[in-house]
C-alpha cells in the first residue's frame, strides 16, 4: 500500500510518518491492487486531527478523528477503516453467496456480528424549489442535520447539512 501523507498546519516528522506508514501498511493485506491511502493530518482548535481515505475498486473507506494525541487517533481510525471493510466483505459475501473470490478476500473478521442494515422509517414528501440559503433556513426551523430540496437555479435535487465545525455543507448532485 502507497501512503501519502499531507500536513495542514502540521508538522510531520519522520518518526510520526514512519509510524503511519506502519499502521497503514496492516491494512494492505486487504487489497489484491496497489492501492493507495490518502493521510491529511491537521491541527484544529488546539487538538490534532487525521483524515484517510482508501480509493479501492468499488469502494472507498473513509475515516477521520480528532484527538489530543495524534497516535491515538491513527489507531482509532485503524479501527474504523478495518470495520468498514469488514462490513463491505460481508455485504459482497452476501452478493455473491458465499464466492470464494471476492475482491476483499483477505479481510480478518470481526469479533463482533454485523448487524443487518434495514429501513425502519420512509417519509416521501413534496420537493419545493427554492435557493441554497431557504433550505438553510428551513432545515434550521426543522431542527434538522440534513434537508433535501430542488434548487431553483439549478433545477437539481440538492442537499444542504451542518458540518462538526458548525458551517453548513451543500451536496450537488449531476445527472
Amino acid at each position: 500500500m502507497k501512503v501519502n501523507i499531507t500536513g495542514k498546519n502540521f508538522n510531520t516528522y519522520q518518526k510520526l510518518q514512519d509510524t503511519v506508514e506502519k499502521k497503514f501498511d496492516k491494512l494492505s493485506k486487504f487489497f489484491s491492487d496497489e492501492i493507495v491511502a490518502n493521510i491529511v493530518l491537521s491541527k484544529e482548535r488546539g487538538k490534532d486531527k487525521i483524515e484517510a481515505t482508501i480509493n479501492a475498486k468499488g469502494a472507498v473507506f473513509r475515516a477521520e478523528e480528532v484527538t489530543q494525541d495524534i497516535h491515538e487517533g491513527i489507531d482509532i481510525v485503524i479501527d474504523k477503516l478495518s470495520s468498514q471493510m469488514s462490513k463491505f466483505k460481508g455485504k459482497l459475501r452476501k452478493r455473491y453467496n458465499d464466492n470464494k473470490a471476492l475482491k476483499f478476500e483477505y479481510l480478518p473478521e470481526m469479533d463482533e456480528e454485523v448487524e443487518e442494515v434495514r429501513v425502519v422509517r420512509s417519509k416521501k414528501f413534496q420537493l419545493t424549489p427554492m435557493s441554497v440559503d431557504e433550505a438553510i433556513l428551513e432545515m434550521e426551523m426543522l431542527s434538522h442535520d440534513f434537508f433535501v430540496f430542488l434548487d431553483m437555479e439549478t433545477d437539481s435535487v440538492n442537499v444542504v447539512y451542518k458540518r462538526k465545525d458548525g458551517n453548513y455543507g451543500l451536496l450537488e448532485t449531476t445527472y
